[in-house]
């Protein structure tokens, strides 16, 4: 067990059961009082935000997490099949620990996975993807308005908006956060 002064920012602990990363950690000594440590942490499953005060001698129990780099194989019904780039074992993971970003993954792509013991917790992709389009409607002609967007699928199967001067066949960055069109890719 750790004390609560060995805590630091994007330490994952194991708190009331749960799994939380902190995301703020502040000591705070406030006149005559005692010195307490104030955490901001959010539940890595649910993603809730808790807020609580540590005492400066509080056990706290510091969580083991694994970071890694792993390349994306295939989906599989709810969960998503992800080799380890260095030793080539694959792992299941639930598609859920990568939100709606997960909508922009293609195979091959390179993701990073936490797990803690031998259960993932988190997943991250790319911020920015390129994608090529497979279908939009054509450019009305007129319209040339450089503010005018129209849908269009990417080869994920993922609906986003983007330009009208964007066809068939352009590959384009998107922001996998946003979910928006950042920009036509050259080549």
């Amino acid at each position: 067990m750790a004390k609560a002064s060995d805590i630091k920012n994007g330490n994952i602990l194991r708190f009331n059961g749960e799994l939380v990363q902190v995301e703020e950690f502040l000591h705070r000594t406030p006149g005559n009082l005692r010195a307490f440590y104030q955490a901001r942490m959010r539940n890595v499953k649910s993603g809730k935000l808790v807020e609580y005060r540590f005492r400066t001698d509080e056990e706290v129990d510091i969580a083991r997490v694994e970071t890694s780099n792993y390349q994306y194989l295939y989906e599989d019904g709810d969960a998503l099949v992800i080799m380890d780039n260095e030793t080539f074992d694959q792992h299941n993971v639930p598609k859920k620990l990568f939100g709606t970003a997960v909508k922009f993954l293609k195979e091959g792509m390179n993701v990073v996975v936490a797990f803690e013991s031998d259960e993932p917790i988190m997943g991250q992709i790319p911020n920015s993807v390129e994608l090529e389009i497979t279908y939009t409607e054509p450019a009305v002609k007129g319209d040339t308005s450089t503010s005018a967007l129209k849908n269009a699928t990417v080869e994920t199967g993922a609906e986003i908006k983007v330009p009208v001067f964007i066809n068939i066949g352009d590959k384009v960055k998107v922001d996998t956060g946003s979910g928006s069109y950042v920009e036509r890719v050259k080549g």
